[in-house]
């Protein structure tokens, strides 16, 4: 018994031409949508309430700490006073990925926040979102 396949019609210069360009507009897209969320090595998801961060002396006054694996920052802008915020930049959603000179910085795009998350160089229009933190017995977590 033998099988046989039907005849194919020739394939034309321009579905060849047509199915590259869409081949390529692909790999572009996806390119970009990970290099802008996967910058940094922040989290995938942010920490639940309850998630210990670690100490608060960590955690420099006039500065901040990022916990990656929590996709949070936690600043201290004067002693005694924290506050937390999503690591994810409102812009493109990149990774902010340190703390320097009393700024939270992205560094995809350029984009500063504050110590209180918010902006202070765009092209980000809006400042980071908030995460509520607790210091209990020295240890900084997600309330």
């Amino acid at each position: 018994m033998s099988e046989s396949s039907p005849a194919s019609a020739p394939v034309s210069r321009r579905t060849v031409v047509v199915a590259a360009g869409a081949l390529g507009a692909g790999v572009v897209v996806t390119g970009c949508s990970v290099a802008e969320t996967g910058t940094g090595g922040g989290a995938a998801g942010a920490a639940p309430a309850g998630a210990v961060l670690g100490p608060a002396s960590e955690v420099p006054v006039g500065g901040g700490r990022i916990y990656d694996e929590q996709g949070v920052v936690v600043t201290q802008p004067t002693e005694g006073e924290f506050a937390a915020f999503s690591t994810v930049c409102p812009h493109q959603g990149c990774t902010v990925n340190r703390v320097a000179d009393a700024a939270i910085v992205c560094p995809c795009h350029g984009s500063t926040f504050a110590l209180d998350g918010a902006v202070t160089q765009g092209p980000a229009t809006t400042g980071l979102e908030t995460r509520a933190v607790t210091v209990t017995d020295g240890r900084l977590t997600l309330a």
